[in-house]
């Protein structure tokens, strides 16, 4: 018998694994997953460049005045160059409609102006720019592949947990949380939460193994008591609180937004850029997101007024980023306004555990907002290091029923379903 050696090409092997669609979608998920985790640690890397130059402490509040219109100046100007950066917003449209991020040359612009808008210290957060980068990488790596549109939009949404996951630490409320914005009454692409999940966890722990962070909780609240009926009772007064700020952000950003516009397109960064400064002249609380102010605020006391003044100007401060073109993100933000109300509230309310309340607080101004209960509660719950507790889950579920006739994210919507040739209302 004579045995003929035959060599195995493992190109080829692996390239007949990954035409199976099964596995195709699989492998792009997790190429996704860990390209997301290496540009989110890279975006938040280049982010802590921008902030050690531009940002509010490096500079007396005159100066930084002086910076931030310095800044919205740069902002006209590259977004003249480089054409309007995209947002979350158009990504969830587009995911809806197209299963994903129409192009990724909007992402040339988004990038280097949204690191100068946050860097600076404007009032807005990461998580947009950054969720908005991954998710257009996971459309980009999913139409590389071949995908068809439903497979597309599982990849896209996984690349949006991966991007929430570097940002918060919360694989899990991650997944959920990119799963239910695309909503606004829960989640229906069922189909893509373990996907999605599968994405977090790649990205997490290539952001993990990238910064050599440690995994632990961002936010490090003392432990909570024991959960009690007043707690309960305290979580749905913080959900009808939660709500009112849901209700006074949208409608605040409404009003300034028809004041805005009739200022030049061109003018409007810079116009944000002074009156910015301005705000920081009324509270320092007024310029970042507001997370590393929250670890400031765990250890510090202060007076109830400046507890409350501190919400009141983030408030205004990041309605005014929104609408003047300074690109970022309102989710940590609004977990700020939520904990500066919870801490003023402390001692104050007889049965509540602050902690627990400020839980509750953070995720219900959140909540109304974005309509994302399940995700909200999972985020911040894991970001404190926290059980997921039932008040906090009742506060976020009491915002949602009571800011259900507005939305901030107009594209939120139904699934769509192509049998039906249309959008099933953007309102449900």
């Amino acid at each position: 018998m004579v045995w003929v050696r035959t060599r195995v090409d493992p190109r080829g092997a692996l390239r007949g694994v990954f035409e199976r669609p099964r596995n195709r979608l699989l492998g792009t998920v997790v190429i996704t997953g860990l390209l997301g985790g290496l540009v989110g640690a890279a975006y938040l890397g280049l982010l802590k460049l921008a902030d050690h130059a531009l940002g509010p402490s490096r500079w007396s509040l005159t100066a930084h005045m002086v910076v931030l219109v310095a800044v919205g100046s740069v902002v006209a100007l590259l977004t003249r160059w480089l054409g309007n950066p995209s947002d979350v917003e158009l990504l969830v449209d587009n995911i809806h409609v197209l299963g994903g991020a129409e192009e990724v040359r909007s992402l040339r612009s988004l990038i280097p102006v949204s690191l100068l808008c946050i860097g600076a210290g404007g009032a807005l957060g990461p998580e947009a720019p950054l969720v908005t980068t991954t998710g257009t990488l996971g459309s980009w790596i999913g139409g590389r592949a071949g995908l068809r549109r439903d497979e597309l939009r599982i990849v896209s949404i996984a690349g949006m947990a991966a991007g929430f996951t570097v940002l918060f630490g919360a694989p899990l409320g991650s997944a959920i949380f990119a799963l239910e914005i695309l909503h606004r009454r829960g989640l229906e692409y069922y189909e893509a939460l373990v996907p999605a999940a599968v994405g977090a966890l790649c990205g997490y722990v290539v952001y993990v193994v990238a910064t050599g962070a440690g995994l632990e909780p961002i936010f490090h609240f003392p432990v909570a008591g024991p959960l009690r009926l007043a707690d309960l009772g305290w979580g749905a007064a913080a959900g009808v609180a939660g709500a009112a700020v849901a209700f006074g952000f949208t409608y605040l950003c409404g009003g300034l937004r028809r004041i805005v516009d009739v200022v030049p397109p061109g003018l409007r960064p810079v116009l944000g850029g002074g009156l910015l400064g301005a705000c920081a002249f009324a509270s320092p609380y007024a310029l970042t997101n507001g997370e590393l102010q929250i670890e400031h605020l765990t250890t510090t006391k202060l007076a109830v007024l400046t507890l409350l003044g501190a919400a009141a100007m983030k408030l205004i401060a990041a309605a005014v980023t929104v609408v003047t073109g300074w690109k970022g993100g309102f989710i940590i933000p609004l977990f700020f306004i939520g904990f500066c109300l919870a801490r003023a509230s402390a001692g104050h309310l007889p049965g509540s555990d602050p902690w627990i309340l400020a839980a509750a607080l953070m995720v219900a101004c959140n909540v109304g907002v974005t309509k994302t209960p399940i995700g909200s509660t999972l985020v911040v719950t894991e970001m404190a290091g926290m059980a997921v507790l039932p008040s906090t889950l009742l506060a976020a579920l009491v915002s949602l029923v009571l800011t259900s006739s507005v939305g901030f994210i107009e594209s939120q919507r139904r699934r769509f379903d192509p049998s039906d040739g249309e959008l099933k209302g953007h309102s449900a």
